[in-house]
């Protein structure tokens, strides 16, 4: 086993072989803290006659390394993610051009993440683990390759930033991987950053980078195994001579106007040197191996001559092969509201690039969902780009999206979000579509200046307009060329494909590839100036063309408004088992007329196309979530009765309890006689117990009865005469009683002198029913009496509720038992008469 260790950004980054996967090729174990990643090479034995270079990249993520598993239905990582695809693409993108042309041999690189601490992420890890296991392999590889990730954190630049300083803290997320001198690719967003802070960054990246090149050298010089020495597959220099003789009309070819007409005219002035070249039915008879190499090497050596062509037209006349200058932007043509259903598109036309940008906006349940190992969340703001094969003329395959229109799309997007508004300002979850029409380069900045518009078109208050362009190089005799908004064969044969997106303000994203073995930070400096004048020049287009966003919504667009409720009162908006929500959608028009999404954090979207709807839905989840006290007061739909009382809705999903002495101010022998379900009452809310339980009464907002005020019913005159003698405990007879007059009476007289009474009776009775008892035990009799209702006395703090059988229940039996302070009593009453409650303070 070998290790060597280097300190990246404050931390230690170790690279470990020898130890794991011992069959493969080459293996390395990169550690950063508690983050572990494995990058194998395995090399095919065989070299292929093919033009290119067979390798194939892997990442993965493994949600085992965080201590999850996937939310899917299925439990096993099968497809990769699309952040699975776009690692592997800048880990293959430095890769590929420091493997020497013509080594054909298939060549397959994966990369695992086994352990994750949610601080250092993989994806940098496993660049730097697939580089260093490159590097140690077989394979012919000139310099090693590292790459590092750039934050800008308080306005300081972070090397390798945790996962929270990325999410929560940074304006810069960009990475950089190059060799010891020199930059290869970068990757990223940023939040309008200057032209000179770019070129900044990228220089702090690189001293990191220069760091890790050294030990991974180290770990060369340990465990290196011999490079292959097989014979690369390309054209000799005698052929290159052979084909070079057949280029007659070439650099008139490739100076035609038109990508149709020039590709036609280069491929007859090919076919009469393939007719003289290609191999002949004997070879192909001899060997057809041999001869079909044969034809891929003539092949092979045609694109060369066409690249040497191209490039001598550039820099002899500094005309390119579309007649522009240098620094010359395509001509521009734009075409906002192309479409009338959806909410906003625009035609975008730059050159004989076309993207058409559609946009539709929508509420939460139109987000874009995913799962990674750092998190499971939603994208609000979301770019899907894709490239049919008639943009460029031909018959291919279609389907899910490959890994080049996942990586164009990504960086439309990361160019576009920074200029969308926040959710405060813009509720409404936005899905963009870059559908390309035709392709002569740079399509996927054609996407972020239609997409751009195309929001607009929508209604979408963007921050600022966005606008790309793609930058182009060569290098000629050590004299670097930066082309201006190139187009297909300049990307094509070129040495640099570099994509700089942004605002008047600044950049927004970026993407560089370069396919020589690196460019310095001083050749990028002046390529990033020619952007930003191109991209002044396309705003500028842009500007005229649309200057600001709609004012208004298109007619189709669902009406969108958020409130924020207490985290508290999440749970009383969805009710249990969802009840609350799906209530309150039914009672709107069900799913057909409303959308609503509750997040973590209280905000709730509503979505309906029907404003009547929407404010319903909101005067509805506010009355949900407000948080009930004593004495507030509802209209409440009764939704049970009982003999003892009635269920009572007071808001949608919340019940209380209106039990029969709070009914009325005077006793009901029936609950029904009063209130049947599904009326709607008037009632208060008079306790609110454990559970958030609710107690109500309709007596408390009722008008005091007149005839009580003055005399009250006879139940309540015989309690008011009998609170005139010595001992209102004992009442006089009824005979003395009637004999005597009523006295005028407040309420609060009237009501404890009917308490008295009633505890009077109830007192009498207990004591009439305790001697019975006694008397049937001792005679030891087996016959307990009629049958008898049940009593029930319940007290909650300070009162006291005493119910007693109906008139027809023929007398009294014992109670049911009630809770006093910590302990338990028996009630029992025999008043056929009673059925009330009584409140008695603590005094």
């Amino acid at each position: 086993p070998v290790a060597v260790k280097v300190e990246v950004g404050g931390r230690e980054v170790s690279f470990e072989t020898g130890v794991v996967a011992r069959q493969a090729d080459a293996a390395v174990v990169v550690r950063s803290g508690g983050t572990c990643v494995l990058s194998t090479v395995c090399v095919a034995k065989g070299a292929e006659k093919i033009d290119f270079t067979p390798l194939k990249v892997e990442y993965m993520e493994k949600f085992s390394a965080a201590g999850k598993t996937t939310s899917g239905y299925i439990k096993r990582e099968n497809r990769p993610t699309q952040s699975d695809v776009l690692v592997s693409r800048f880990i293959d993108r430095p890769l590929r051009p420091m493997i020497p042309e013509g080594f054909t041999k298939e060549v397959q690189v994966l990369n695992s993440v086994l352990s994750y601490d949610f601080f250092a992420t993989g994806d940098t890890l496993a660049m730097c683990g697939a580089a260093a296991a490159v590097h140690i392999s077989s394979v012919p590889m000139s310099k090693a390759v590292a790459g590092v990730r750039i934050g800008r954190v308080d306005g300081k630049w972070v090397v390798n930033p945790s996962a929270t300083q990325l999410k929560q803290h940074s304006d810069v997320d960009l990475v950089v991987a190059g060799t010891r001198s020199s930059v290869l690719m970068i990757e990223g967003a940023c939040a309008f950053l200057s032209e000179a802070q770019l070129v900044e960054a990228v220089k702090v990246a690189q001293e990191s980078i220069a760091r890790i090149c050294d030990a991974m050298d180290e770990l060369k010089r340990l465990a290196g195994k011999p490079k292959d020495e097989m014979e690369l597959f390309k054209p000799s220099e005698e052929l290159m001579r052979t084909v070079g003789k057949y280029t007659e009309g070439l650099e008139e070819a490739i100076a035609s106007q038109g990508k149709q007409n020039r590709d036609e005219r280069i491929r007859e002035i090919r076919g009469n040197m393939y007719l003289a070249l290609k191999p002949s039915k004997e070879e192909f008879a001899k060997d057809p191996e041999e001869a079909e190499a044969k034809a891929i090497l003539i092949d092979i050596a045609w694109k060369k001559t066409i690249a040497e062509y191209m490039r001598k037209i550039i820099c002899r006349t500094g005309i390119r092969p579309d007649g522009r200058q240098l620094e010359t932007v395509r001509p521009i043509e734009i075409i906002p509201s192309y479409l009338e259903g959806p909410h906003g598109t625009c035609l975008f036309t730059r050159g004989e690039t076309q993207a058409l940008c559609v946009a539709t906006l929508g509420g939460e349940t139109m987000a874009q969902r995913f799962n990674s190992i750092d998190e499971d969340g939603t994208d609000r703001f979301y770019l899907q780009y894709s490239f049919p094969p008639f943009s460029v003329g031909e018959v291919g395959r279609v389907g899910y999206p490959g890994r080049r229109e996942l990586g164009h799309g990504k960086l439309a997007e990361r160019a576009l979000l920074p200029a969308m508004p926040s959710r405060e300002e813009f509720p409404y979850v936005v899905r963009l579509e870059s559908n390309i029409l035709e392709s002569n380069g740079s399509s996927s900045m054609a996407s972020v200046c239609g997409g751009c518009l195309a929001l607009m078109d929508a209604g979408v208050p963007m921050r600022s307009a966005v606008a790309g362009v793609a930058m182009g190089l060569m290098l000629e005799d050590g004299a670097p060329i930066i082309l201006t908004d190139i187009m297909g064969m300049e990307d094509a044969f070129g040495d640099m494909d570099f994509k700089i997106a942004g605002s008047a303000e600044g950049i927004t994203a970026v993407q560089m590839d370069i396919k020589l073995e690196g460019i310095t930070s001083e050749v990028m400096a002046i390529a990033l100036e020619r952007a930003l004048q191109a991209r002044m020049h396309v705003l500028d287009v842009m500007n005229e063309s649309m200057s600001s966003h709609r004012d208004e919504l298109h007619p189709s667009v669902p009406k969108l408004q958020s409130t924020i409720i207490p985290v508290n009162r999440i749970g009383a908006l969805i009710g249990p088992g969802g009840k609350g929500i799906k209530a309150l959608i039914e009672e709107c028009g069900g799913e057909n007329a409303l959308t609503l999404n509750v997040s973590d954090e209280g905000t709730v979207t509503v979505s309906s196309k029907d404003n009547l709807v929407l404010e319903k839905a909101l005067n509805m989840i506010k009355s949900i979530v407000l948080e009930i006290k004593v004495g507030d007061r509802f209209d409440a739909k009764v939704t049970k009765v009982l003999p003892f009382g009635a269920y009572v809705e007071l808001i949608p999903g919340k019940d209380a309890w209106l039990h029969v002495s709070e009914v009325d101010h005077v006793k009901i022998m029936n609950v029904t006689d009063v209130v049947k379900e599904g009326d709607v009452v008037e009632v208060e809310v008079i306790e609110i117990a454990k559970g958030n339980q609710c107690r109500v009464s309709r007596r408390a907002v009722l008008p005091f009865p007149e005839e009580l005020e003055e005399g009250g019913t006879d139940d309540e005159s015989e309690s008011a005469k009998s609170s005139s003698s010595d001992d209102p405990l004992a009442g006089a007879g009824d005979d003395a009683l009637m004999k005597k007059p009523a006295k005028p009476q407040t309420r609060e007289a009237s009501a404890l002198n009917n308490i008295l009474k009633k505890l009077r009776t109830a007192s009498s009775k207990r004591e009439e029913l305790r001697s019975s008892e006694g008397r049937q035990k001792r005679e030891g009799g087996e016959k307990r009496g009629k049958s008898r209702n049940e009593k029930r006395a319940t007290e909650v703090d300070d009162e006291i509720i005493l119910t007693g059988p109906d008139k027809s229940s023929g007398g009294a039996e014992k109670g049911s038992k009630s809770k006093r302070r910590g302990t338990r009593k028996t009630s029992e009453t025999g008043d056929d008469d009673f059925v009330g409650a009584v409140v008695i303070n603590d005094s």
